[in-house]
């Protein structure tokens, strides 16, 4: 399994889909429905970053080029 801050944010949105439907095909055993979980946890915390990062950029560029409101 590959770690999260080695993955691009489209592997992690990828993983969170594989891991949503075993989820919701309920063939996952306890143990297995925690550790997914938490790798759901970290991967969209992940996400999270990324995408809040991006945002910082986008909106520094848009100041920079004067395209600002």
């Amino acid at each position: 399994m590959k770690k999260v801050e080695e993955m691009s944010y489209d592997e992690a949105v990828i993983e969170l889909q594989a891991i949503l439907s075993d989820m919701q095909s309920e063939t996952l055993s306890i143990d297995d429905l925690t550790s997914s979980i938490k790798r759901a946890s970290e991967l969209l915390q992940s996400c999270r970053d990324r995408l809040h990062s991006t945002e910082k950029e986008v909106n520094s560029v848009i100041e920079k080029l004067g395209l600002g409101e």
